[in-house]
């Protein structure tokens, strides 16, 4: 499945397929304001760079990361456009996309108005699922990219938990370096993480998006899996814009509150953490660049004696990321049966 430009505007003179892009743009914007700050939350927390400065940095990276990794290995885009089936009626399938997406936005602005790191990735899989179950249930769902959602899941959250204790020791230990060295070193930190999560979470968009202009033609081919290059920069644009607005409440929850670091550390979660992002979009595995994130730095703070994460504040955190499939998946649900009862 690919389209050219020519293609897609030529189809905007449908209103659902308008709701859907515009849609789809509000969550990619959303997604860079509330999901990217975690990628900057080190490099702030220990001063390594000013918020602002640190925000700029992560929407070019953010940009790159979308446009080089997409060209380079697009399995993530592909796993999220064939994770669900509307069914055959185009205005149906397309209401029901819509209804996903709106799902994820209200999921999304209630977690960053209470400050919470929730991940717009497993809102966005959670929503669609939740929507295409209303149409024809379940068996709409497709199994094998579910599993692969959950085993990106686990692996993440494990990997980044022990990359970040792996890194975290030497950091630490290293006298020969000085405090300044590893605050220069997390600017490139920060460009690293910034980079894996345009890499992740841009591809995953995409694939919705692609998803959304299928759905407009009545097709899914997956044979001829393609994302075009304009689909990539309108999407890294927009992740920008998102990521240029801040998220300076989240950055606060997760930098300063649930794990205090300094630039050591700062630095040895950085490199963890965008290290499991990149083995994850090499193999094609949708994950989490929040959960991996928070995974590494509560890995970097467990393993220095005397200096203990907030477990308290992680558990609310991780309890919210258990919330967001049944709860995403239930807002969905309803909101397509909403939208698909003014048919």
């Amino acid at each position: 499945m690919t389209v050219s430009f020519g293609s897609f505007l030529s189809q905007l003179s449908d209103p659902a397929l308008q709701c859907v892009v515009f849609l789809t743009l509000c969550v990619i914007l959303v997604n860079g304001w509330t999901d990217a700050p975690n990628a900057i939350a080190t490099a702030v927390s220990t001063r390594a760079l000013p918020f602002h400065t640190a925000v700029r940095l992560a929407a070019v990276c953010n940009l790159l990361g979308v446009t080089v990794m997409t060209a380079f290995n697009a399995s993530v885009a592909e796993s999220i456009y064939t994770i669900a089936d509307f069914g055959g009626d185009v205005r149906g399938a397309l209401c029901a996309l819509c209804a996903a997406l709106c799902a994820i936005v209200l999921w999304s602005a209630a977690a960053w108005v209470f400050g919470i790191p929730t991940s717009e990735s497993h809102a966005l899989v959670a929503g669609i699922t939740g929507a295409a179950a209303r149409p024809g249930g379940l068996s709409n769902v497709q199994g094998d990219t579910w599993f692969r959602v959950v085993l990106g899941l686990v692996v993440s959250v494990i990997l980044g938990f022990l990359l970040g204790r792996l890194c975290g020791f030497p950091a630490v230990r290293d006298s020969r370096r000085s405090p300044a060295f590893y605050r220069r070193a997390q600017t490139g930190g920060a460009a690293a993480m910034a980079f894996f999560h345009g890499a992740q979470d841009g591809q995953k968009f995409m694939g919705v998006f692609l998803l959304g202009v299928a759905l407009a033609q009545g097709r899914r081919d997956t044979e001829t899996f393609l994302v075009p290059m304009w689909l990539m920069v309108l999407c890294a644009l927009t992740m920008a814009l998102g990521t240029s607005l801040g998220g300076k409440r989240i950055i606060d929850t997760v930098g300063h509150e649930m794990v205090c670091l300094d630039a050591r550390r700062g630095f040895a979660a950085d490199c963890a953490g965008a290290l499991c992002l990149l083995l994850c979009t090499l193999c094609g595995l949708p994950v989490s660049t929040t959960h991996t994130k928070t995974a590494a730095m509560l890995g970097v703070g467990s393993s220095v004696p005397g200096h203990p994460p907030d477990w308290k504040i992680a558990r609310s955190i991780v309890l919210t990321w258990l919330l967001t499939f049944p709860g995403c998946g239930v807002i969905g649900y309803f909101m397509a049966r909403i939208f698909l009862s003014f048919l």
